[in-house]
């Protein structure tokens, strides 16, 4: 149970997005090609991938990169090979049949068109043969169809098969309630165990039937018969209703006496169970499977400090982290998205201690805590107070020789400043930043920033941090300057 709820609080809300649109994919990818060779050949490929994977479990280098070199090349065949059925999906009136539409439905009101006029020209004995396409593509198998586009009507269809048109003896090819082709020629069936009674329509309705998932329907110019031929099969159909039946069952059309659609909806839904499962084990085994190690430093940040009291001092400023995640997390991790932060509400005047534990420290989802370096952080917290020194002026250098400072006064003689208490007691003044002597004139104004020592050391609110400096200098006179002069030179 811990492991399970550490693994769902490792993971992001990135990864959810990813295995939700991945699995989606994966479904549309079955909506879109199930019935067809070229989902046949992604069953393969999946179960190529399975045999991969266990073959690396294994330590079968060799065949383990035959499986991944023959599964690139299945890839590659897929393209080739199976354009035209990728073409025909792929083809389709609006995108939302790609992605999110189902099968199309052909409405009932066509396909009693159809039914109607089949039977009518079963009763005039007037020769057909009609193509019902199904996943597969029929292009390489169906040769010399003239494009029609016509809207399925009674009369329509009567017309391409009265005996005086010049396409009535090829096949129609009917998608939805468009007729796509007439006068299409199809590969004849080469079986020596039909009744000698069948002739070349029915051998061609069934050469279709056993090379695709097509459904064709036969009408017998000699005896008058309807037959429907699919999956190899030929069989005759006397009522309306059981031919309407099948042609709804084709064309993927609910109704209530037949339980295909029912079956057909717990299958879409198996599918959709499964490929959340399959790729949730896809990206398990690309994510967690590969665990990388990496250490960061990370800076500690302070929280919740009493504003009464000051930071003084840390045993540290930082800890190191080692960080455990896959490949591609740790890889793009920045250290900005790590933080370790203490809570200082409860701190007292003096030493504090703080244990560094896995609530201080917040990590980007995925990423898991391995260890922590140093554990313990102690840091000096004193109550903060305000106190007024007297400021001086930090000379540097020396005065030319022929000068001498006579003046000096500065403004403001004090300034309140704020820090520790411990640290403020042993302060009693505070120093400008050094001002050169050998850059002052007879006499001016300069400016100079105080030097604040140390760093936790402020400046209370209303004071300044500059210090105005006027200085006036004077001439030394020759007697004294030159008996200045003798006692240096005095040996």
């Amino acid at each position: 149970m811990d492991r399970l709820i550490n693994f769902l609080y490792t993971l992001r809300w990135q990864d959810i997005v990813d295995i939700t649109l991945t699995s989606y994919i994966l479904f549309r990818f079955y909506v879109l090609f199930r019935g067809t060779n070229v989902f046949r050949i992604l069953i393969g490929m999946t179960i190529l991938w399975f045999f991969q994977r266990i073959a690396v479990f294994l330590g079968l280098i060799v065949t383990s990169w035959v499986v991944q070199g023959v599964a690139a090349v299945a890839a590659l065949i897929i393209i080739v090979v199976f354009r035209n059925e990728i073409r025909s999906v792929l083809q389709a009136r609006n995108l939302k049949s790609i992605l999110w539409g189902f099968t199309s439905k052909t409405v009932i009101p066509t396909i009693e068109i159809l039914v109607e006029s089949i039977f009518e020209m079963a009763l005039r004995k007037t020769g057909a043969l009609l193509v019902f396409p199904g996943k597969e593509d029929l292009e390489e198998e169906i040769q010399s169809g003239i494009p029609w586009r016509g809207t399925v009507s009674k009369e329509m269809v009567m017309s391409i098969f009265w005996p005086g048109n010049p396409v009535h003896d090829g096949a129609a090819v009917i998608g939805g309630d468009q007729i796509r082709e007439v006068g299409a020629i199809l590969p004849l069936s080469h079986r020596d165990d039909l009744p000698s009674h069948y002739g070349t329509r029915h051998r061609a309705a069934l050469g279709l039937a056993e090379i695709t998932d097509a459904l064709v329907i036969v009408v017998s110019e000699e005896r008058g018969d309807v037959l429907i031929a699919k999956n190899s099969e030929l069989k005759e159909v006397k009522q309306k209703h059981r031919l309407k039946q099948h042609l709804q069952e084709h064309m993927g059309i609910a109704t209530k006496k037949q339980p295909f659609m029912r079956r057909e909806t717990f299958e879409t839904a198996m599918a959709a169970i499964l490929s959340i499962v399959f790729i949730t084990g896809v990206w398990f085994n690309f994510t967690k499977g590969r665990d990388t190690l990496a250490t960061l430093e990370i800076p500690i940040e302070y929280m919740n400090r009493d504003p009464g009291m000051e930071i003084l001092d840390a045993s540290v400023n930082a800890v190191s982290l080692d960080l455990s995640g896959s490949g591609a997390l740790i890889k793009s991790i920045r250290s900005d998205q790590v933080q370790v932060e203490l809570d200082l509400s409860k701190a007292v005047p003096g030493n504090n201690s703080f244990t560094i534990t896995r609530e201080n420290i917040s990590l980007p989802p995925g990423i898991v805590l391995k260890n922590v370096y140093p554990t313990v952080v102690n840091v000096g917290l004193d109550v903060t107070i305000k106190k007024k020194v007297p400021v001086q002026i930090d000379w540097v250098g020396r005065l030319p020789e022929h000068l001498i400072l006579v003046e000096a006064n500065i403004d403001p003689e004090y300034i309140e400043i704020l820090g520790g208490e411990r640290i403020l007691s042993n302060i009693v003044t505070i120093y400008t930043e050094k001002v050169p002597l050998d850059k002052l004139g007879t006499e001016g104004s300069i400016t100079a920033k105080l030097a604040l020592q140390p760093a936790s050391i402020k400046i209370a609110t209303g004071s300044k941090d500059k210090i105005a400096i006027k200085y006036k200098t004077e001439q030394r006179s020759s007697a004294i300057w030159k008996d200045a002069q003798e006692k240096e030179t005095t040996p």
